[in-house]
């Protein structure tokens, strides 16, 4: 059996606060993030508390996605987890516009590399600002082929 995945944990920064707390925006927002990233919900959990942040998940057929946000600071903790064939970097795309994020702060990992020494193994950490999402660092430090 094939264990990969890649596992995209991302914070974002500078969010438009009012999304943040609005549990049916943010529900929405993960779940077209999931269909940009090819992936097949198979469930869904949210819920907003009071008095303010969202927290929910994606169960996917190749895994999951999360957000908690902090609405009060226009912050969003999310991790995408997926396996096969599904792009977790279209899901990050697609939410970091959901959220007008204008900062965010990536960091990619393999997961279950069993042929490797170990099997978590971090392949980038990458900063992005507004300013055309451009990186603002990079730190490739796994020199196998992608995923």
């Amino acid at each position: 059996m094939d264990t990969r995945g890649k596992h995209i944990l991302a914070e974002y920064h500078h969010c438009c606060r009012a999304v943040l707390n609005d549990l049916s925006f943010i529900e929405a927002a993960m779940v077209s993030a999931a269909v940009a990233a090819k992936a097949t919900v198979v469930a869904k959990a949210f819920h907003r508390f009071s008095p303010h942040g969202v927290s929910g998940v994606l169960v996917i057929e190749e895994s999951h996605l999360s957000i908690h946000t902090w609405p009060e600071v226009g912050y969003a903790a999310v991790d995408f987890y997926t396996c096969g064939d599904c792009l977790p970097e279209k899901a990050h795309q697609s939410l970091l516009d959901s959220l007008k994020a204008r900062h965010a702060e990536l960091m990619v990992v393999a997961r279950g590399q069993l042929c490797s020494q170990q099997s978590m193994a971090v392949r980038a950490h990458q900063k992005v600002d507004s300013e055309g999402l451009q990186p603002s660092t990079r730190l490739d430090v796994i020199r196998e082929s992608s995923l």
